[in-house]
């Protein structure tokens, strides 16, 4: 009786453990197929792991995933997972295969240091114990996406709620200023054109106040384009909680305040190589009109989609700033045609000096927010 009972001991524990093995069985090891990321330069860090996953063959078998904390998680360019701490899953390849197509896809692991082994996927024949698993892994990253969403909201406003109050400040210490820069009319009246113009000292403080608050939302909105377009450089670099976004927003505003000091520079330069006269004045603050009524009118609409549409919200950056696009070039065609009504000057020389000024300069800055954007 006691070795009948023991053989059969013997014989159940041999298949309890054939079980487990063929459940857990690794139908394929990608450990030894990732690559380390290549072509660094100052917008791209090198700081990546890529790996090409089949999702064609084992179509019913399961993925095992585990990335480490702080890493930001791209399936082909769609963001996928932003791990917070180290992160280990499960997740069925046909729930894959729908979510992003059959065949070959490109998974992208983002993280300040990372290198081959820090990261792992194999495919399994794993099936139901990893659902419990699955299902909490997806939890934890919901609160996380709801935390970052809330710190970019809250971001915003703050950020809003300060240009609003520096815009208050303005109003009283340079009412008349203010008024001129405001005005959608004077976009077609142009009365800056005129000779008796006031705007002839760009290096004063009311000037370089003004557009400081003109930058500052401008950074605001580039910050937010960098939030849903490029969130892994955000993760790498700084981070996207709401003190690192603050720090960026400041910086980048001062950035680009420097930026537009250098560009009016150059447009003084040009204007003094084709004989213009002090024309370059009313050619820049027309312009800056034109961009400020544009970029409020562009935060207005970001405003409602965070708080209304957050998902619709990448989609609303993106199409606002075509539009931004198109309204430049025609600001930049309705200037050329105040230009050639109000001076005796050759068309085709009043041409060239609009595309080495203007175009030349926004089409290829519209290529760089093109490239990132993609």
């Amino acid at each position: 009786m006691k070795t009948t009972y023991f053989k059969f001991l013997t014989v159940f524990l041999i298949f309890i453990s054939f079980i487990n093995q063929v459940n857990s069985q690794v139908l394929q090891d990608y450990n030894n197929a990732w690559n380390k990321g290549t072509e660094e330069t100052w917008i791209r860090p090198n700081d990546r792991l890529v790996l090409n996953l089949d999702l064609n063959t084992f179509p019913l078998a399961n993925i095992s995933f585990e990335f480490p904390e702080k890493s930001v998680v791209f399936i082909g360019k769609k963001l996928w997972i932003y791990a917070e701490g180290d992160t280990t899953f499960f997740k069925p390849i046909s729930e894959l295969s729908k979510e992003f197509g059959t065949g070959e896809v490109e998974l992208i692991v983002f993280k300040k240091g990372i290198d081959i082994g820090d990261a792992s996927v194999k495919k399994i024949l794993k099936r139901t114990s990893s659902e419990e698993n699955l299902s909490g892994s997806n939890e934890i990253m919901g609160q996380e996406r709801k935390h970052d969403r809330q710190d970019l909201r809250d971001f915003f406003f703050v950020a809003v709620l300060i240009i609003l109050l520096i815009l208050a400040l303005y109003k009283v210490a340079y009412p008349y200023l203010f008024i001129a820069m405001i005005r959608p009319e004077s976009l077609l009246t142009a009365e800056d054109f005129s000779d008796s113009g006031n705007l002839q000292k760009f290096f004063s403080l009311d000037v370089l106040f003004y557009i400081l608050m003109v930058n500052l939302m401008t950074s605001l909105v580039a910050v937010l384009s960098l939030f849903f377009y490029r969130q892994e450089w955000l993760i790498t670099w700084i981070g996207i909680d709401f003190n690192s976004l603050m720090i960026l927003w400041i910086l980048g505003a001062f950035t680009f305040l420097i930026i537009t000091i250098l560009k009016f520079i150059g447009i003084r330069i040009i204007a003094y190589l084709f004989d213009l006269g002090k024309l370059e004045f009313s050619h820049f603050f027309y312009l800056l009109r034109l961009v400020v009524l544009a970029i409020a009118g562009l935060v207005l609409v970001i405003a409602f989609f965070l708080v209304n549409e957050f998902s619709s919200a990448r989609e609303a950056i993106g199409l606002s700033l075509s539009v931004f696009f198109w309204v430049y070039i025609a600001g930049v065609l309705s200037l050329f045609l105040i230009m050639m009504n109000r001076l005796s000057f050759k068309k085709y020389h009043l041409f060239t000096y609009l595309c080495i000024a203007e175009l030349v300069p926004f089409l290829i800055m519209a290529k760089w927010v093109m490239i990132l954007g993609q």
